[in-house]
C-alpha cells in the first residue's frame, strides 16, 4: 500500500470516519475483560458485565439498552468471547485466505458487449520490435556482437534488449553482469536492494545464452534482467516483506509470477525493497530514495522496484498495489506502471495484506514492456481461487481516433485555493508557530498543485493533436474513502499474530500513521460496518462498470479519489511518465510525510494516469503505448554520478 493522502494520516481518519473507531460490540467487550483479568490473573477469567457492556454500547454509537435487553445478551457475548479463544488456538500463515473471494469478472461479462470494438490494431512482426525514435545504441563490433560498456544498455527498452539478444549483438551474461554491477553501484545511494541474487542470476543468463544460441528462444523476456519485490517468495533466498522481525523469512517454493519468468527465460538478478509490510518506502534497512532526487523516498510500498527501474539497474521488476503502492513510485521515479485488473495475475506465493485488493503488476520503461511482462505472467494457476480466467491479447499498435476517451473534468478544474487557518483568541506563542506553518505548508501545497496541472492539461492537448476527442466524464459519487477501511480490516487480520504476541514492536515505524497502531485501532471495526460497506462495494462496482460501458479509456492525474475508486473495483490502470518539471517549478518540499508525489521539484518527474474497463489491460497498454510514442516522456531517465 502507497503512503497517500488517504492512507497514513487522512487514511486512519477517513477509517474513524468509517466505523473504526466505533467498535464491535463483542470486541470491545473482550478487550474490557481482558484487562480485568491482566489487573488480578489469579482470578478466572473475567466475565462480561453489564457495566462493561453500558461502556461498549457507547463507544460503538449504539443503545442505550434496557436492563432485560442486557440481560438477554451476557451469556450470548461470554460464549462469543470463548470462540475467540478457539480460533486465536490455531496458527494461521499468512497464505491462508478467508472463505470468501472478490471476484469482479461478472461486470466485466456484462460490459464487454456494449463496449465499442478497436479498429486498426496490428501486431508488430518480430524484425520491428525495435522502439521507434530510440536514442542511439553502440555499434556492433567485426563480429556482430555489440560490446556492453559503460552501462550502454542499462535504460534501454525490453523490446530492443531482447533484439539485441535474439541476434546475437550481445549476451544475457552480460547484460547481467552489467545489471548486477549497477545495482551494487547505486544501492548505497537510493537503498533498493534486500537481497543481491548473483549466482542464481549468472547461472539464469548463462542458460539464456546457451539456449538462444541454438535456437530456442522463449519469448521476448528471454534473457531479460529483472527484479522482485520482496514479498515474492523465491526458494533458498529470504522473503522479508521489508520488515523487522522477517529478516530470515524463508519458504520453501517460488511465487508463481517467480515460476512463470523464470519459465520465460528471464533472469531474476536481485530482491527489492518495499515499505515495512507494504506501507511506504521505509522498511529495516533505512529508506529506498528517488534517482531524480535522492533526497527524498521513491514513495511505495514498491519502493525498490520503482527506483531501481528508473535508475536503469534492472530491465524491469515486479511490484504490488493494494491501494496506490505501483502508481504512487512509478509516479516519483518516472517509470511506467502497470496495476493489472483485479485476478488478471495469480498471488500465490506472495505476501496477502487484502485477500480482496492486493494486485501484482510489472514496473518497466515503457507501456509495451509492461504488456510484454504482463503477458508472461497472467492466468490462473489453480491455487489463488480469485485469480481470473480472461484473455489477455497484445495488440501492440492502436489507431487511438477508434476509441471514446474520457477524462475526470473535476481533476482537471483549477485547484481550489487553501482557506488560511485564523488566529485564535489568546492565541499562544507556540499556537501561533504551528498555525502558520500550516498556513505555509498548505499554500506550498496549493502551489505545487497549480504548478503541476499545467502538465495535465497538456496530455488533453497533445490527445486532440494526435485526432482523440476527449469526453467529460466524473467518477461515481460514492463514499469511496469509506469503504478503504476494508484494507486496514484485512490487513489487521493477516497480521493478527503480530498484534497478539506484541511482535508488531519489531516493525521500524511506530506513529500513528503506522501498521501497529492501524492493526490495533481495526481489530474493534464492526463486522456489520464491514459487511455494509462490501455491499457499498459492489454497488461502485456496478457504476464504474457503466462508466466504461460509455468510454473505452479514462485519462486522471494520480490522485487520491481514482486510486480509491478503481482500487475497490479492481479496474486497470497504467501510469506512464508525462515531462519533468522545469527550473520554475516550486522548490522541492523541506520534509517527505510520504503523502504527497508532487514534491519533487525542478526536474523531476510528473505522470499521467489512464484507466480501462476490467480486463481491458492490454487495449490500456497498447493506449499507453501510443501515446508515449507520440511523447518520448518514457526516454527519459536520471542522472546518477
Amino acid at each position: 500500500m502507497r503512503t497517500l493522502g488517504v492512507d497514513r494520516r487522512n487514511f486512519l481518519a477517513a477509517c474513524a470516519r468509517a466505523g473504526i473507531a466505533g467498535p464491535l460490540l463483542p470486541g470491545v467487550l473482550y478487550s474490557l475483560a481482558a484487562s480485568a483479568e491482566e489487573k488480578n490473573p489469579a482470578k478466572p477469567p473475567a466475565k462480561i458485565t453489564e457495566e462493561m457492556l453500558d461502556r461498549a454500547a457507547e463507544l460503538a454509537g449504539v443503545g442505550p439498552f434496557t436492563a432485560e435487553q442486557k440481560a438477554m445478551m451476557l451469556d450470548g457475548l461470554n460464549d462469543q468471547r470463548a470462540g475467540y479463544e478457539a480460533v486465536r488456538a490455531f496458527h494461521l500463515p499468512n497464505d491462508v485466505p478467508p472463505a470468501y473471494v472478490f471476484h469482479p469478472q461478472q461486470a466485466a461479462k456484462e460490459g464487454a458487449s456494449t463496449c465499442k470494438e478497436l479498429a486498426g490494431f496490428t501486431d508488430f512482426p518480430d524484425d520491428s520490435l525495435r522502439c521507434a525514435a530510440m536514442d542511439s545504441y553502440p555499434e556492433a563490433d567485426k563480429g556482430g556482437r555489440v560490446q556492453v560498456k559503460a552501462d550502454d544498455l542499462a535504460f534501454a527498452p525490453i523490446s530492443e534488449l531482447g533484439r539485441l539478444l535474439r541476434t546475437r549483438q550481445t549476451t544475457s551474461l552480460d547484460l547481467t553482469r552489467m545489471y548486477l554491477d549497477r545495482l551494487k553501484r547505486y544501492d548505497a545511494k537510493l537503498h533498493f536492494v534486500i537481497t543481491l541474487l548473483e549466482d542464481r542470476a549468472l547461472a539464469q543468463a548463462r542458460q539464456a545464452d546457451a539456449e538462444i544460441a541454438a535456437g530456442k528462444c522463449r519469448g521476448p523476456l528471454h534473457g531479460i534482467p529483472w527484479g522482485a519485490k520482496d514479498l515474492l517468495a523465491v526458494k533458498g533466498a529470504p522473503t522479508t516483506w521489508g520488515a523487522g522481525g522477517f529478516e530470515q523469512q524463508r519458504f520453501d517454493a517460488d511465487a508463481t509470477v517467480v515460476e512463470r519468468l523464470d519459465a520465460a527465460g528471464a533472469v531474476l538478478v536481485a530482491k527489492l525493497t518495499l515499505g515495512a509490510l507494504a506501507m511506504g518506502d521505509k522498511w529495516f534497512g533505512g529508506r529506498t530514495r528517488n534517482p531524480w532526487n535522492p533526497k527524498q523516498g521513491s514513495s511505495g510500498s514498491s519502493a525498490g522496484s520503482a527506483s531501481a527501474v528508473s535508475a536503469g539497474c534492472v530491465g524491469f521488476a515486479i511490484g504490488s498495489e493494494t491501494l496506490g503502492s505501483i502508481s504512487s513510485p512509478s509516479t516519483r521515479c518516472g517509470v511506467t506502471g502497470l496495476r493489472p485488473s483485479f485476478g488478471r495475475v495469480p498471488r500465490t506465493g506472495a505476501m496477502a495484506l487484502s485477500w480482496t485488493m492486493d494486485k501484482l503488476g510489472p514496473l518497466a520503461r515503457s507501456a509495451e514492456d509492461c504488456a510484454l511482462v504482463l503477458e508472461a505472467i497472467c492466468g490462473p494457476d489453480g491455487k489463488d481461487t480469485a485469480a481470473a480466467d480472461q484473455p489477455f491479447a497484445w495488440p501492440a499498435r492502436a489507431d487511438l481516433t477508434a476509441l471514446r476517451v474520457g477524462y475526470l473534468k473535476s481533476e482537471f478544474d483549477p485547484p481550489a485555493a487553501p482557506k488560511p487557518e485564523e488566529e485564535a483568541e489568546n492565541e499562544s506563542a507556540t499556537a501561533r508557530r504551528l498555525r502558520e506553518a500550516r498556513n505555509r505548508a498548505a499554500q506550498e501545497a496549493y502551489a505545487r498543485r497549480v504548478y503541476d496541472r499545467r502538465y495535465e492539461q497538456a496530455t488533453l492537448d497533445k490527445l486532440r493533436a494526435m485526432g482523440v476527442q476527449p469526453i467529460p466524464v466524473e467518477l461515481p459519487k460514492l463514499p469511496w474513502q469509506a469503504m478503504t477501511s476494508l484494507l486496514t480490516a484485512e490487513a489487521a487480520a493477516a497480521f493478527d499474530e503480530l498484534t497478539l504476541t506484541g511482535r508488531d514492536a519489531l516493525l521500524t515505524e511506530q506513529g500513528p500513521e503506522d501498521w501497529p497502531n492501524a492493526f490495533r485501532v481495526a481489530r474493534l471495526y464492526p463486522a456489520v460496518e464491514y459487511i455494509q460497506a462490501n455491499r457499498l462495494r459492489t454497488l461502485g462496482l456496478r457504476e464504474m462498470t457503466q462508466l466504461f460501458e460509455q468510454v473505452d479509456i479514462v485519462v486522471t492525474p494520480n490522485t487520491d479519489a481514482q486510486l480509491m475508486a478503481t482500487n475497490l473495483t479492481g479496474h486497470p490502470a497504467l501510469i506512464v511518465p508525462n515531462g519533468l518539471r522545469g527550473a520554475d517549478a516550486p522548490p522541492a518540499a523541506e520534509f517527505d510525510d510520504g503523502d504527497h508525489d508532487d514534491i519533487g521539484g525542478p526536474g523531476t518527474p510528473v505522470s499521467i494516469t489512464f484507466l480501462a474497463g476490467l480486463y481491458q489491460d492490454a487495449r490500456l497498454a497498447a493506449f499507453g503505448q501510443a501515446y508515449q510514442q507520440a511523447t518520448g516522456f518514457h526516454k527519459l531517465h536520471p542522472r546518477l554520478d
